[in-house]
């Protein structure tokens, strides 16, 4: 089945950079209007500009997913200055490395409000208004690769990522019957601002002497390379969107031979 997307309204949270900013200037160039959300207003203002160039609309909620009411406004917003909205990708979130044994369960309760709960509860809002209104949408969460398998000294963040591939597996399905479509996005390590950030909230560094490590630069693919294959998922829905079949692959491969993903990990 193929979407058509021109003036459609997308709401993106974590849209101030990375993954999140290229998903919105892709959308824009499909056609979509775009209600970004983020912390940094003048970064979600240039990347509007960027929107705007691409001849799309585009609006402002700054503010953190994890506020209170923050989910409402968002959708309130789409709908006050769009009319609708059709696509809602929540992707704000972040990570940090620490062995489980020594996280605090504030840290751990942190990152699954952020990761987690924040947007599962964007996507169940956004479900209701569109069953309402007897509309058809599409939602999405930025999951990762690790949903499938996990790193050591990770494991909060990929347990994070994990729940929210269960969530839309199984969201995909409770709401088929009302024409709305929901993926996971699979990326890999994308040129993002996501190490400095582990780096930074983990007390370690990147210069080379700190035993904190990003992937090699083979592994790293550009963010735009993950919004445009987003917006093919937007115009032939798939319950999965990955950017990477041998990392596709390792993972079904480490979940059949667990003691596969020890021995990498080990590497």
């Amino acid at each position: 089945m193929t979407r058509a997307l021109t003036n459609q309204v997308a709401i993106i949270t974590g849209g101030s950079s990375g993954i999140g900013a290229a998903t919105a200037v892709a959308c824009a160039r499909a056609g979509i209007d775009v209600l970004l959300n983020g912390r940094r207003p003048d970064r979600l203002a240039a990347v509007a500009d960027r929107v705007r160039q691409a001849g799309r609309r585009a609006e402002l909620v700054v503010g953190d997913v994890i506020e209170p009411g923050l989910n409402a406004r968002l959708l309130d917003v789409a709908q006050e200055r769009f009319g609708r909205f059709d696509v809602v990708f929540a992707n704000a979130g972040y990570g940090f490395k620490r062995a489980t044994h020594e996280t605090e369960p504030a840290e751990l309760r942190a990152i699954f409000e952020v990761n987690f709960f924040a947007g599962v509860e964007l996507l169940r809002d956004a479900a209701r208004r569109l069953i309402a209104a007897r509309r058809p949408g599409h939602l999405l969460m930025c999951s990762s690769a690790v949903a499938k398998f996990t790193l050591h000294n990770f494991a909060a963040y990929s347990a994070t990522k994990a729940a929210q591939n269960h969530v839309c597996r199984a969201m995909r399905m409770e709401l088929r019957p009302h024409r709305i479509e929901v993926a996971s996005v699979h990326p890999v390590t994308t040129q993002t601002e996501f190490f400095e950030r582990v780096a930074n909230y983990s007390g370690q560094s990147l210069d080379g002497r700190s035993p904190f490590r990003p992937p090699a630069s083979w592994f790293v693919q550009p963010p735009e390379r993950v919004a445009r294959a987003v917006v093919r998922c937007l115009h032939h829905p798939r319950p999965e969107v990955w950017t990477s079949f041998p990392t596709r692959l390792a993972a079904g491969l480490m979940t059949i031979f667990p003691r596969l993903m020890d021995a990498l990990g080990r590497r």
